[in-house]
């Protein structure tokens, strides 16, 4: 048994504590902490009456169960009975899992921002019980070191400020609060306007170039992230001008993070980040998000250049999430930890002679020499003070060049590696994992929903749509109010709290491409139905989208935020989906919202465009040249099918495709009416800019008039 006297810095054993209020909730990062002896409050009214009642501050502790400072403070101090006499003493604890309620986190990170210049995971908030903050804070140590305050300082410190200068922090934290609700404000100001157009798309270009790493791919420094969204603007960018330059950073890229250890060499999967700027020692938690977005980017990849390379990676990256992270309904779950068994990364590394102990010699030799295995390491761990070194899996150079260095073909090294992949992945296997944040949420399904639907048609891959429908017909099924509003989470057979914009603007955007994927009317059903609904309860007058509903729970202000950061905005994905939905349909209405969203955030777009790369991921929509397609045909036909088949290869990322098979798409596409079959011949309808063309029946010429428009920059190539 730990020692739990009030001096020891040693874990604290929770099996002889009754749990705290955390205990009947579902969110697993709040479940972690059900057992620590800090009081935590789940947040709701009760922790708030509490406050004002007994007049104490507000401890507001936000961040989620992967997240590797979230368990060192955890282990650190929350369970740490000195450290948690001092909270709940002086303070009404509460905790809030970021991805179950992003609106509270989203507040809140800004302000630590605004306070500190900085934020990120765990975030630490001192309130008053009005909400209203006064300190922010991420990781805090248990004792003070490099002259940053510990817990075992801090609150003790509060605790005399709070007794004596109470008027002074609450006028302190009004002040801060009408600051940071006045910049709100100024983002729906009109005056503000500019004019976005073409150029805002070069500036967005030339801006990511001078961020782009030449040596490694990828833009900025350590800490690298993967940043997909830049990749797929990049690749729309080539597709408007040939620009050379913005396809290679893009392969260059891609390529990089494949080879690195960011990716899981043997179970497949890119870990968050990479702590250097060579893409090699990740962050080893994995994220759901992360894994549609970075299926999308190769898929796209593969489509322009036709890298064989790039679409294995975007289906191994299938593999392992609908092997590892699929719940049995069919819904997806948000995350892998970076630890296991207490240890960073531990699942992940491997020692070299466990690599001889598990395969052949020759074979050993033949994974040692590929993925740069030495008995060195290249991996520093430390274990209860013991210094350890181990390898991280990763490639040096192309596969090929290796090939040619071992005297083998590829597709010789290829097969010996695959054979060895598996024997190391079963014993991996048998390791313990890390731990699993099996929460359902839709927004990050809505991603998986897309990314499925772009890999099956691309890859003319029909299981993936399949597993894209039994997802998306469990949200709307499982995961609706009784009103069809959604719900943000599942979890133990529970849907529940109010959807956010990004749950309607990423569910949206994954039933769009599942339509277009699956050609099954009810999914352009439910996307004009979702989007009416958040059109009705999250756009404002002004334009955009709020984050929250018009009726949803009263924070410091009601936010509207474009930025697109390790996701995309809910705004920059609602501007796409109403172009496309507007171009689908023929309602221009959709396509007015989407130039008033524009108009709203066009300055800071303006300054900035590189930070913004989904939004002009619109914007390339809405300058054109774009293409709507309507298949007069029954989807049975072999015509239509070959119709199809041409038009799911190539990257047309300005097209949106129709099936019209009987009167009943008029409901949704007026249109459409007189866009008819030809004596029991499917018929192509393509309209580009506002213009149709004469309908095409013949199969070739539809190919010749698809080849001409996806293949303009192969030259570039």
């Amino acid at each position: 048994m730990s020692d739990t006297s009030n001096n020891s810095d040693q874990p604290y054993d929770t099996r002889h504590r009754p749990p705290n209020l955390l205990i009947n909730e579902k969110s697993p990062y709040l479940l972690q902490h059900a057992y620590d002896p800090v009081q935590w409050y789940p947040w709701g009214e009760a922790a708030f009456e509490r406050s004002k009642a007994e007049k104490k501050p507000i401890f507001l502790s936000i961040g989620y169960s992967t997240c590797h400072w979230c368990h060192v403070m955890e282990k650190e101090s929350f369970e740490d009975p000195e450290v948690a006499e001092l909270m709940n003493t002086t303070c009404v604890c509460i905790k809030v899992d970021r991805e179950e309620r992003p609106d509270i986190d989203s507040i809140y990170m800004d302000v630590c921002q605004a306070i500190t210049g900085r934020g990120g995971w765990p975030l630490t908030i001192l309130m008053t019980p009005d909400k209203e903050p006064f300190f922010a804070a991420t990781y805090i140590p248990k004792r003070s070191r490099f002259g940053n305050p510990g817990m075992l300082e801090l609150i003790p410190h509060i605790a005399k400020v709070w007794m004596q200068q109470q008027e002074d922090i609450l006028q302190t934290a009004r002040e801060l609060k009408a600051t940071l609700s006045s910049a709100m404000v100024q983002i729906s100001a009109k005056s503000t306007c500019t004019e976005l157009d073409e150029k805002t798309l070069h500036n967005g270009y030339s801006q990511l170039l001078s961020a782009f790493d030449e040596q490694a791919g990828g833009f900025g420094r350590a800490p690298k992230f993967p940043s997909p969204h830049n990749l797929t603007f990049l690749l729309r960018y080539w597709h408007r001008t040939g620009n050379p330059k913005a396809l290679q950073m893009v392969t260059k890229t891609l390529d990089a993070m494949r080879r690195g250890g960011i990716y899981d060499h043997i179970g497949f999967g890119f870990h968050r980040y990479s702590t250097d700027g060579g893409w090699m020692v990740p962050h080893f938690e994995k994220m759901l998000y992360d894994q549609a977005m970075l299926i999308m980017a190769y898929t796209e990849s593969f489509q322009v250049t036709g890298i064989e390379d790039h679409r294995q990676v975007a289906e191994e990256i299938i593999k392992y999430v609908l092997r590892d992270m699929r719940s049995a309904e069919g819904t997806f779950y948000c995350a892998e930890d970076a630890d296991s068994e207490g240890v960073e990364g531990k699942f992940y590394l491997w020692k070299k002679e466990e690599i001889y102990d598990i395969l052949p010699v020759e074979t050993a030799d033949l994974v040692c020499k590929v993925y740069e295995v030495s008995s060195e390491g290249n991996y520093k761990e430390e274990i209860s003070g013991i210094t350890t070194r181990q390898n991280i899996l990763h490639l040096t150079r192309p596969m090929y060049e290796i090939a040619r260095e071992l005297g083998l073909s590829l597709d010789e090294l290829l097969s010996k590696l695959e054979s060895s992949k598996k024997i190391l992945f079963a014993a991996r296997e048998r390791r313990i994992h890390p731990s699993k944040d099996d929460k359902v949420l839709t927004d990050w399904n809505g991603l998986m929903i897309a990314a499925l639907g772009k890999a099956s048609r691309a890859f003319e891959r029909s299981e993936y749509a399949q597993a894209a429908s039994e997802a998306a017909n469990f949200i709307l099924e499982h995961m609706s109010s009784r009103d069809g509003r959604l719900l943000h989470r599942y979890r133990d057979g529970e849907a529940s709290i109010n959807g956010f914009l990004e749950d309607y603007a990423f569910f949206v955007w994954g039933l769009i491409e599942l339509y277009q994927a699956t050609l099954e009317k009810r999914y352009l059903e439910h996307a004009l139905r979702l989007n009416s609904l958040q059109m009705h309860d999250f756009m404002d007058d002004e334009g955009g989208f709020f984050h929250t509903s018009k009726d949803s729970e009263t924070l410091l202000f009601r936010k509207k935020d474009v930025y697109d950061g390790a996701i995309p905005s809910g705004n920059s994905v609602s501007m796409l989906n109403l172009i496309r939905l507007s171009r689908m349909t023929g309602t221009t209405y959709f396509e007015e919202k989407a130039y008033a969203s524009m108009k709203v955030f066009s300055s800071q777009i303006d300054t900035m465009p590189m930070a913004y790369p989904q939004f002009l991921q619109a914007l390339d929509f809405i300058v054109g040249q774009a293409y709507e397609v309507v298949i007069a045909g029954n989807k049975k036909d072999e015509d239509t099918k070959e119709m199809l088949s041409i038009l799911n290869r190539p990257f047309l990322p300005n097209m949106v495709l129709l099936l019209k098979e009987d009167d009943s798409m008029e409901e949704l596409a007026p249109y459409t009416k007189n866009m008819i079959m030809g004596d029991g011949r499917p018929r192509a309808y393509v309209c580009q800019d506002y213009s149709c063309n004469m309908p095409i029946m013949s199969v070739f010429l539809f190919k010749e008039l698809i080849s001409s428009i996806s293949d303009k920059w192969n030259a570039t190539n």
